[in-house]
């Protein structure tokens, strides 16, 4: 017995009589129960289980039978709370589950239900109809189009052709309508109106064209014509410097000038030329001042605007405004008159005009086209 007064064990057997109590009465806390060895091994200092109040007995037994009781009870105690244990399998490693015979798939989604192509049945009303160039149905004759394939039941050169847009401009409106697949399309706003406008432009080109062919034709030949001089059959001038005469401005020498014999611009004064029949002129070549020679430049007034009225064979007149650099050499510039009879060329503004120059023209040089066949 220990020094409560009661057995030895009977502390031990009262804790794990308290612990099953507990767990029974509404398992407040867990039982802490140790295996018998370990448990044996605890002092009493250490055991922290209450012991069991003890009941009196109603014969007193001698100590040697109460101590065998007292075991008794113990080993009870024992082994109800070893019932209460729960047994734990050892861990073992886990095996690897065999792969299904069926891969598991996504639920599927509801779908519509696909619709069902029959066959085109046999025509009862066919008998003797056309058969279809494609499939070779036999199709009532009033179709346009197979009744098994859909294609068009005319086939090569039988089929209609599309009309140029020509003819279709100017069709008859109450001609039989197109069939279906073969109408034309629809035009809707301002298209109808595009077409009227186009066709408008074209015919207007088209007039222009012919009206004017003839010019057109002579401006090609005037372009690609061989150069030849055309030299004037008669020469005169509004006024001359001594000495500088209006025909030498067209000698053919460009050492000798023509001026007015007064200084400034000269403006109003003018050159003539007057040709005994009349001739096509293509191109012209002016040479300013007194000769070509840059160094000589400074020496009269260089003309800056030149105003040349031609007259026709049939009496029109028209004029042509010739603009000059200030450089030295020959100024070429185009011309494409027709059946010229006279030209003169007024002044109208001078480079370098002043109180002690007066304005030279060494050279005037007209060229038309050649009558080399070649």
């Amino acid at each position: 017995m220990d020094g409560t007064g009661g057995p030895a064990g009977a502390g031990r057997t009262g804790g794990v009589a308290s612990a099953v109590a507990s767990d029974r009465g509404g398992r407040d806390r867990a039982p802490t129960v140790l295996p018998p060895d370990d448990r044996d091994q605890l002092t009493d200092a250490e055991d922290d289980t209450e012991p069991l109040p003890a009941v009196p007995s109603a014969t007193t037994q001698p100590p040697r039978d109460r101590q065998g009781a007292d075991a008794d009870a113990s080993e009870r105690e024992r082994e109800r709370a070893r019932s209460l244990l729960v047994p734990v399998a050892d861990s073992e490693p886990r095996e690897r589950p065999e792969d299904p015979d069926v891969a598991p798939v996504l639920p599927g989604r509801t779908a519509a239900r696909r619709p069902e192509v029959r066959a085109v049945g046999p025509q009862f009303d066919a008998e003797g109809g056309v058969p279809c160039p494609w499939c070779s149905t036999p199709n009532r004759p009033e179709r346009h189009f197979c009744a098994r394939c859909a294609m068009s039941m005319t086939r090569g050169e039988d089929a209609p052709q599309r009309l140029p847009w020509w003819r279709r401009m100017f069709a008859d409106r109450t001609a039989e309508p197109a069939w279906a697949g073969e109408r034309p399309r629809l035009r809707r706003g301002f298209g109808r109106v595009w077409n009227w406008v186009v066709g408008a432009v074209v015919i207007g080109l088209v007039v222009a064209l012919v009206m004017n062919l003839g010019t057109m034709i002579q401006a090609t030949r005037d372009h690609f014509a061989k150069r030849a001089p055309v030299g004037p059959s008669a020469v005169k001038a509004s006024r001359s410097y001594t000495g500088h005469g209006a025909g030498l401005a067209f000698d053919k020498l460009n050492n000798t000038w023509w001026g007015p014999g007064i200084d400034q611009a000269a403006g109003g004064e003018w050159l003539e030329v007057t040709f005994d029949q009349p001739t096509r002129l293509l191109d012209l070549v002016i040479t300013p001042g007194t000769s070509p020679r840059a160094d000589q430049l400074s020496e009269s007034a260089l003309p800056r605007r030149i105003d040349a009225q031609i007259t026709l064979a049939d009496g029109e007149k028209i004029t042509r405004t010739l603009t000059l650099d200030q450089s030295a050499g020959g100024q070429r510039r185009a011309f494409r008159v027709g059946e010229v009879t006279a030209v003169r060329f007024v002044l109208r503004s001078a480079y370098d005009a002043g109180p002690k120059k007066q304005v030279a023209i060494a050279e005037i040089e007209f060229f038309g086209p050649s009558h080399n066949n070649s």
